[in-house]
């Protein structure tokens, strides 16, 4: 048995010094590609928001000025991050992230942008786990679905419009899938009223959010 001892303590710090390298190999590339993923999430973040805020209605930078959503105690919101549009220093727009909590398969993560009048923007979905070929077609490239909520508002709290046709609304629901398009009306017009009810503090507020995507 003690002859065996110096082999075993050999292959020990053998192995010892190849996880140690294998550690450091990690650190390395990860080190290397940090900065590069963080750059690409900051770019697809700047087309996203340039894609639902036209640049001829902002002159500054969005993803810069920006701020952790101020929390209203009566909303139901799922609010993250809300980047302000700005037109020689006026205020035009508002990018908010959010999420639909009632899809179909989960969460369903969107950017929705509305203008100073209260009109929509644009809208994109970000992320979410969606049926492929049913539910998925609230992404751009898969429907222009998401297209049709622009431009259009919010009358009051009972506008019975913000609804898809099978509950009596304006919005078209997809071929046998009707949960993941009312899961998305419903939180775009939650998220307009939010808009509404907290505007002032919105264009007011320091940015706090540094450049995170």
């Amino acid at each position: 048995m003690s002859s065996l001892m110096p082999a075993i303590s050999k292959n020990a710090k053998v192995l010892a010094l190849f996880a140690i390298a294998c550690t450091a190999a990690v650190g390395f590339v990860h080190s290397l590609t940090k900065d590069r993923i963080e750059l690409q999430a900051q770019q697809k973040l700047i087309q996203q928001l340039n894609e639902i805020i036209p640049s001829d209605r902002h002159d500054n930078e969005m993803f810069r000025d920006c701020l952790i959503a101020p929390q209203d105690s009566h909303s139901e919101l799922l609010i993250d991050v809300i980047y302000r549009a700005r037109l020689n220093n006026e205020a035009t727009a508002a990018a908010i992230k959010t999420v639909a909590p009632d899809g179909y398969s989960g969460n369903i993560e969107l950017l929705i942008a509305i203008n100073s009048d209260g009109s929509v923007s644009g809208v994109r979905a970000l992320d979410h786990k969606e049926t492929p070929g049913l539910g998925d077609k609230i992404e751009l490239r898969k429907s222009d679905w998401i297209a049709s909520f622009t431009g259009k508002k919010v009358l009051d709290e009972n506008d019975s419009r913000w609804a898809v046709v099978k509950d009596g609304g304006m919005f078209d629901q997809f071929t046998g899938a009707t949960i993941t398009p009312r899961a998305v009306v419903n939180t775009v017009k939650k998220t307009i009223e939010y808009f509404k009810a907290n505007q002032v503090l919105i264009f007011t507020s320091d940015s706090n959010c540094g450049e995170q995507p």
